[in-house]
């Protein structure tokens, strides 16, 4: 949840909470009980809120219970905001070809101080489909766009980002040490791209690679993601030389270029 400013309207800062609660909450929606216990709300006031938002299609209700999911506004605003983000609609064909090519769902996120906030996906073909919002800043040290991205920092502004996210923990594979985290970035440093073996999530692998702009800076990442199986070394490494190969390709799409950065 964000914080408020002395000028923010609460209302409206609420409801605002709500959304982001339910857009990032599991897949088959929130009951009211869970949402008013999260956001510290009487029932009734939240009550009000959430089926204002469904009014106006920010949020939808489904039984039984009901429970509230994300509503079709959402999506319409998705889809304006991919309109008008020059990122987004030069990187959403490369996205759709590194999907098809690779079977999986493939994922673009923004550079926002070491940390990645995604911004588009499309899914992989068949039944699978993963519960990812956009628009929402997540850790850097637990998913392979983040990862990526750090290891274009130097140490100084890696071990800033990992005082401020404070390294939490999200499964058992996740990396928790700057020690451990310094040395993961030093060997991205040398493949050219990023893992993440169910250290955001149990059963979900994904690989990501980064892309640049003019200046040379990263300015994002791309990732793809799947359900984790007993790849061998050779299968993630083809893998990663595919997801290179289209991040590379964003940044000539983007006019950038790729600098080889040091650590230090």
């Amino acid at each position: 949840m964000a914080e408020g400013s002395s000028t923010s309207v609460g209302s409206v800062a609420r409801a605002l909470d709500l959304v982001e609660l339910i857009v990032g909450g599991p897949d088959v929606g929130m009951p009211l009980s869970d949402i008013a216990k999260a956001v510290g709300g009487s029932k009734r006031a939240v009550l009000a809120t959430l089926r204002t938002l469904v009014d106006y299609g920010y949020l939808r209700a489904v039984e039984p219970g009901p429970k509230y999911l994300p509503g079709m506004m959402l999506i319409r605003l998705g889809d304006l905001a991919a309109a008008h983000d020059p990122l987004i609609a030069v990187a959403r064909p490369i996205l759709a070809q590194l999907s098809s090519k690779s079977g999986l769902t493939i994922r673009v996120a923004r550079n926002d101080g070491g940390y990645p906030v995604f911004i588009d996906r499309v899914d992989g073909p068949g039944f699978v489909r993963f519960h990812t919002p956009l628009g929402i800043r997540e850790l850097p040290h637990v998913s392979s766009a983040g990862k990526a991205i750090l290891a274009e920092l130097t140490d100084a502004e890696v071990e800033s980002v990992a005082r401020e996210c404070g390294l939490v923990s999200r499964t058992k594979n996740s990396i928790t040490k700057i020690s451990d985290l310094k040395r993961e970035l030093e060997h991205i440093r040398g493949v050219g791209f990023a893992t993440d073996d169910e250290e955001d999530a149990q059963g979900i692998f994904c690989v990501g690679a980064t892309f640049f702009d003019h200046f040379g800076k990263c300015i994002g990442a791309i990732s793809a993601t799947g359900v984790k199986t007993d790849l061998s070394d050779t299968q993630v490494a083809n893998l990663g030389k595919l997801v290179i190969k289209h991040a590379d390709q964003l940044t000539k799409e983007l006019h950038g270029r790729k600098i080889r950065r040091n650590a230090k």
